[in-house]
């Protein structure tokens, strides 16, 4: 039985409401659904919720980094997923610390990096704790230094007094401003203005049903404080969905709230509008043929913000949803900011008030207990109720400053202490209910989220881009009628010729991926005359003027003319999918890659887009779920059509035998002689892809081992897979020099594959060794179908290296049934469903990896070659003690299979992460520079 929501006790700080939530036996659940996977959540009570980030905290502090950690220091949290974003708050609370959450980083390298510098100055240089494959996000920088928390040992760490000596004017957590770009000011929000915050919201809207719902990313303060912190002082269930799993599919949203009995969630308005479309097109409950019985009766509140809503938008979600027993007035607009810990000013009339009062874009309401408004003209005189000016804020629920940035806190705030939102505003003088009319600030609200024009601006200038005037472009956005969000405008003036198609294409290509690489969003883009983009004295393009021109439709014509010849140019050009399957295949593609699809045809090669290993799974696990083959998607059918169209030929092909073939390209541009991967003992080249997108100027090849697909058979000799190799090696690459190496296992493939070559009189310049030393037998046979199956979990990161080894000792005797159901319970279920495996694909992995390690028990190698290069690190602990044994007396024995010096060069990481994205790229600069030295 639920127990009464806490808001009446008086709590000394967050720490204390963790505390009591706790100790209750029914105090709620936290419900956290991984990426991917809208059926099977991992669930915990609040009171193993604080367990978790207890040992996370003793962790933390028992960590090497624990010297630098002091109260009230900031430590920035960079996770993609809701679990580790919780439970890592709550343990930097516990340790004494401030989080400061992390927004999802630009896609752009160079804004990316100042970003990260910006942060690193704000917030003085922070630690930063993430995940190993996360880690990547801070390459090519300085600033930040990241720390993985997989290296922290959870299991080991010893209980320690958790900080609990908070005070209510502490800052309890750092929420960071704007968007994908801008600079960033970190709000520090306090102990007691949280709370305060909790308890204004609670009596808002009376809440009947069991659990809160959340659906983006927690640096948000709507989801960590209206939903997370909220529904634990409601003592009410919170459930985390991710927001791509909502977002390409609306109904889920609604399957959730009712499957969970959801009282309270929020939708911004592009979002509601998703959901009127589906909602419309589900007569009597039915979508997909499957009924929809819902009851939406525990649905009090869905609350929405971030951007203007439409009116007529949310009377017909509001209609539609009380279909299923939702209340009329179950779509709450509002306004508020991160320095007001989202929202504190409610429309709970919506849509009767705004449909009365004939408005296009719904009131915002009245405000919450704890904060009061006023709207002012100059010289902070008010004005009179419905006379337009600047809205500005106070109360206990109002921030008090911006972390380091004092000049920053003193421009936002009025001389007698009201905080200025830049936003204009009326109130109506009948109901005392808000309008907001605009923005002070020239800042872009696409989605919910905000953007910098200037800084889109400034990064065109940057770009160089051909056909652009440096400096004469100008960013906007803009609200289109009918629309459901802003839209981000581009007018630029250009250096072609109005009849040059072919330029005026490439420039309008360069400024759409830059624009949506920045703001994730498809720019309206507009070239215009001089005349229309002239400076002013100071050198400035009016950005409020053509704004202001463009809704008029001044530039109409403009826009016009460009759409047709840039449609023209695309139809004369690009070659269109020939049959419904090659465009179904497409379209996967594109959106599940993020892809422009004016830049991305059914010819394009897959690799140029630079895609991760992760992504080739999400890839392969979303042409799954879209297209209906009869049969589960061979990855290597994915990795080895580097186009659109010959994956859809070879899906044709599926039904029939294929013969086997070795080879996958990762990258097939550049002069310099291709590199040819040999592949680890786990028999797959996935661990490639990392670092195949930096080898852009010679083909690189990988070969994979026989027996991953229905019907192949595993080689049974190493002389058979040599000689498979080699003529796969001379197919593609009929003559040398030949570059190759091999990861692990793999190098022994590869210096035999390098003897064969030269056998027969061909020149090879480079062999490479990932880490493994020439004499292998001993431990082949030490590998058996427990120790094989362990590796690949390791190297699938469904486990740790250390749990490996735990679980090792504890399997031992057991049959490879009972084997394999104990590697099952013990992996990582998120990691599981991330990889979308099947009992049977990993059942058949497993054997193959077991197949090829048992071929080497009696391997000896003989012979040379004219030269080894030796990339070695950290090895298994089951291999070495220590690195200079692992050097000193294995892989130093390379040297008796080299007629030159052998060449030994450390590379960052361990044994099965040296590829992995937080070292590979210090490892290709390495490569590279061997590479050059042998001269290939």
């Amino acid at each position: 039985m639920m127990h009464q929501p806490l808001a009446n006790m008086t709590f000394r700080n967050l720490q204390h409401l963790l505390q009591e939530v706790s100790s209750l036996k029914d105090g709620g659940n936290l419900i956290c659904y991984p990426l991917g996977n809208t059926e099977s959540p991992t669930t915990c009570t609040y009171q193993q919720l604080a367990e978790h980030a207890q040992r996370a905290s003793w962790s933390l502090r028992a960590s090497p980094i624990a010297p630098g950690l002091t109260p009230g220091t900031p430590v920035l949290l960079h996770f993609d997923g809701h679990w580790d974003t919780i439970v890592w708050f709550w343990a930097v609370m516990l340790a004494g610390c401030v989080p400061v959450i992390s927004t999802t980083l630009p896609n752009d390298p160079s804004l990316r990096i100042a970003h990260l510098e910006h942060l690193s100055n704000v917030l003085r240089e922070p630690l930063c704790l993430t995940r190993n494959n996360l880690v990547s996000d801070f390459s090519q920088q300085p600033s930040i230094n990241a720390v993985a928390i997989d290296s922290f040992d959870q299991k080991a760490a010893h209980p320690q007094v958790d900080f609990m000596g908070s005070e209510l004017s502490d800052t309890a957590v750092m929420m960071l401003t704007s968007g994908s770009t801008g600079k960033s000011k970190a709000v520090c929000l306090s102990h007691g203005q949280i709370l305060a915050v909790l308890t204004g919201k609670l009596s808002v809207v009376a809440l009947h049903g069991d659990s809160f719902m959340n659906w983006i990313r927690l640096d948000h303060a709507a989801s960590l404080i209206e939903i997370h912190l909220q529904a634990m002082l409601a003592l009410k269930d919170q459930v985390h969905v991710h927001s791509t799993d909502v977002l390409s599919d609306p109904i889920k949203f609604i399957d959730l709230i009712d499957k969970h009995r959801v009282t309270r969630t929020f939708a911004p308005n592009s979002f509601l509008a998703k959901l009127r479309g589906v909602l419309s097109v589900t007569p009597n409950g039915v979508t997909n043929g499957v009924s929809r019985d819902w009851d939406l009766s525990c649905l009090n509140y869905v609350a929405s913000g971030g951007e203007a809503n439409v009116t007529k938008t949310c009377s017909d979600v509001s209609r539609l949803l009380s279909r299923y027993g939702a209340p009329s007035n179950v779509v709450v607009p509002g306004f508020g900011m991160t320095e007001t810990c989202a929202g504190a000013i409610f429309n709970t009339n919506c849509p009767r008030y705004d449909i009365e009062h004939k408005l296009e874009f719904a009131s915002v309401g009245t405000c919450m207990p704890g904060i009061e408004m006023r709207i002012t003209g100059n010289s902070n005189v008010c004005q009179a109720p419905g006379e337009i000016g600047n809205l500005e804020l106070r109360g206990k629920t109002v921030f008090k400053e911006y972390f380091n940035d004092i000049q920053s806190t003193l421009d936002s705030f009025t001389s007698d202490g009201w905080f200025k939102t830049g936003d204009r505003a009326f109130i109506d003088r009948n109901t005392g209910y808000l309008n907001l009319t605009g923005r002070l600030k020239e800042t872009m609200i696409i989605n919910g989220i905000h953007y910098s024009p200037y800084e889109i601006d400034s990064l065109l200038d940057r770009s160089d881009i051909v056909g652009l005037v440096p400096s004469f472009n100008c960013c906007f956005s803009s609200f289109p009628s009918g629309a459901d969000t802003e839209m981000v405008c581009l007018a630029y003036l250009p250096t072609y010729r109005p009849e040059d198609m072919v330029t005026r294409v490439r420039t309008t290509e360069a400024i759409s991926k830059i624009v949506m690489m920045a703001t994730g969003s498809r720019p309206e883009i507009i070239p215009l005359n001089e005349a229309l983009l002239q400076k002013s004295a100071l050198g400035k393009v009016s950005r409020q003027k053509i704004k202001t021109s463009y809704e008029k439709g001044e530039y109409k014509s403009f826009q016009e003319i460009n759409t047709e010849m840039v449609r023209l140019y695309y139809k004369a050009v690009r070659t269109p999918p020939q049959t419904k399957l090659e465009r179904q295949i497409l379209e996967v593609y594109i959106e599940s890659l993020g892809l422009v699809e004016e830049g991305f045809g059914v010819e394009t090669p897959i690799f140029d887009v630079g895609i991760t290993s992760m992504e080739l799974i999400k890839l392969k696990k979303d042409l799954e779920n879209r297209i209906d083959i009869g049969r589960e998607l061979p990855l290597t059918a994915v990795m080895t059509s580097s186009t659109v169209r010959e994956l859809h030929n070879a899906l044709l092909e599926l039904q029939a035998p294929k013969e086997y073939s070795p080879l996958v390209t990762l990258q097939d541009k550049g002069t310099k002689a291709p590199l040819w991967l040999v592949h680890p003992g786990a028999g797959e080249v996935l661990v490639f892809l990392n670092l195949a997108k930096y080898m852009k100027d010679r083909p690189v090849y990988a070969l994979r081992a026989r027996g991953f697909n229905e019907g192949e058979t595993p080689f049974s000799t190493i002389e058979e897979t040599v000689n498979s190799y080699y003529n796969t090696v001379k197919k593609q690459q009929p003559h040398g020099p030949y570059a190759l190496a091999g990861y692990c296992y793999g190098a022994m493939i590869a210096f035999e594959v390098a003897k064969l070559l030269e056998e027969n009189g061909d020149e090879v310049k480079f062999v490479g060794a990932f880490n493994l030393p020439p004499h292998i037998k001993l431990r082949m046979r030490d590998l058996d179908y427990r120790e094989c199956l362990l590796h690949l979990a390791y190297f699938l990161s469904l486990m740790t290296e250390e749990q490996s080894r735990e679980l090792s000792v504890k399997l031992k005797g057991l049959s490879r049934e009972d084997v394999f159901d104990q590697v099952m319970k013990h992996s990582s279920q998120e990691r599981l469903a991330e990889l979308s495996f099947s009992k049977p694909s990993l059942i058949r992995w497993a054997s193959l990896a077991y197949v090829l390690h048992s071929m080497a028990v009696d391997y000896d190698p003989e012979g040379s070659v004219p030269s080894i290069d030796v990339f070695w690190c950290t090895p298994l602990a089951i291999a070495a003690s220590t690195k200079e044994e692992w050097l000193n007396e294995h892989l130093s024995k390379w040297q008796d299979f080299s007629r030159a010096e052998v060449g030994f060069h450390e590379v960052p990481g361990r044994h099965y992460t040296m590829l992995l994205p937080e070292h590979v790229f210090e490892f290709q600069k390495i490569l590279r520079g061997v590479l050059e030295a042998r001269g290939i």
